[in-house]
């Protein structure tokens, strides 16, 4: 099977400019893509997880990535699904930030002479004076076509803004500016980027003459309908820092039984035969599916030690054991133990268990609050330091395990 029916037939082409076209070229080793990050945080999470596989499975399949950091983008914003304005970073930040993204890129994809190529649009958008960019692509841009981009829709219902409305032109320039200088020939990215995907096509046609492509990926949703790579404390992010594998490992680990073969099959390196056979899975054994999806991932995102370190620590709690080494953990201070103990509500805050004092009583008063695997029944439930000092295990519902620790 080549590339193109592998990513449908693992369910990850949404749409497509030219399907034959694209075929043909992803098949015999001919494109040149890119995908574009914004720098909008100081880790890559697993929204952009997906953008980073399909990535590796095309630079197997011979063709070469571009991963396009926002240096220049990320000074305006996507309006793309927001109903609101993004918070304006300053180019410290940006910068930052971007160093951040290609030290993790780099775990996926192959960079090097004739390789991948790590770009930043800061490099030509930065230098852009606007009455020539104005001359040179507005003519380019229908104003009515823009207002019905999809991109824009939430945006519209509050109000859009001029700086905003001016990303989609930013994008398309992008396109062009690669496919003039980096031999770039298509553009891959979610399926809610269709709009302003095609925007870079149609500038290329009206100024150059020449076809380039777009296709983009379907978005990783859950049963529901909801976005996956969500949490009560925020992002899924790819950085140990700010998600320990760990932790990780468990956010795989705890999807819905009706998303976890469709998670193997869009995410994961696994053979589709295996993958098919798995299909027929029911009962214990979307259990066994969730730790194979939970170990392929973890060993993607942070290799295969850490991998085996969370699945270990993974077995050894659900299986009543006591190896708490890998489980993530949160030193106190003397500051948050007053009266040299720590009252329930405020030790789920400190441990990131909750984002709010609210939502921690709400868990509490529940039932789902667990000290050392004894249930918490009230909010004034408070631990003391010396038993802090050995370390104190905190679940919050069936998996999600914290442990505590004050070195004094």
């Amino acid at each position: 099977m080549k590339i193109y029916d592998e990513l449908v037939a693992r369910g990850l082409i949404a749409q497509v400019t030219d399907q034959e076209e694209i075929r043909d070229l992803v098949d015999n080793g001919k494109a040149t893509f890119y995908i574009g990050f914004d720098p909008t945080a100081d880790s890559l999470h697993v929204g952009h997880f997906m953008a980073l596989c399909l990535m590796k499975r095309l630079q197997m399949a011979g063709n070469r990535p571009i991963a396009l950091i926002g240096g220049g983008t990320g000074y305006i914003g996507d309006p793309s699904g927001r109903s609101d304005m993004r918070t304006m970073m300053t180019p410290e930040t940006i910068a930052h930030n971007c160093a951040c993204f290609k030290k993790q890129m780099e775990r996926f994809i192959e960079f090097g002479d004739g390789k991948a190529l790590m770009l930043n649009n800061a490099d030509w958008l930065l230098k852009l004076n606007y009455v020539d960019l104005l001359r040179e692509v507005g003519a380019c841009f229908s104003v009515n076509n823009m207002l019905r981009a999809e991109c824009y829709k939430q945006r519209m219902e509050k109000g859009l803004s001029f700086l905003e409305f001016n990303y989609m032109i930013m994008q398309a320039y992008d396109f062009y500016h690669m496919f003039q200088n980096n031999g770039c020939n298509m553009q891959f990215g979610g399926d809610d980027q269709w709009s302003n995907m095609l925007a870079g096509t149609e500038l290329i046609r009206r100024k150059l003459g020449k076809d380039a492509y777009a296709m983009t990926i379907t978005l990783l949703m859950n049963s529901e309908g909801k976005k996956m790579g969500k949490t009560a404390n925020g992002a899924v992010w790819l950085d140990p820092n700010k998600t320990s594998p760990f932790e990780f490992y468990q956010y795989w680990r705890n999807v819905g039984d009706q998303d976890v073969l469709k998670c193997i099959r869009m995410l994961t390196f696994l053979p589709l035969e295996e993958i098919d056979a798995m299909d027929k899975w029911e009962g214990s054994q979307l259990n066994q599916a969730k730790e194979i999806l939970a170990f392929e991932l973890t060993k993607l995102v942070h290799g295969e030690e850490e991998a085996t370190k969370a699945q270990t620590a993974s077995h050894a709690l659900f299986a009543g054991g006591h190896d708490d080494s890998n489980m993530p953990t949160t030193e106190l201070t003397q500051e948050q133990l007053s009266e040299d103990s720590i009252g329930i509500l405020e030790l789920m805050l400190a441990c990131g268990l909750a984002p709010t004092k609210s939502e921690a009583r709400r868990l509490v008063q529940q039932g789902g609050v667990f000290v050392e695997d004894e249930k918490v029944t009230s909010i004034d439930f408070r631990i003391e330091k010396e038993q802090l000092k050995s370390g104190v295990k905190i679940r919050k519902g069936k998996k999600v395990y914290h442990k505590a620790v004050y070195k004094g």
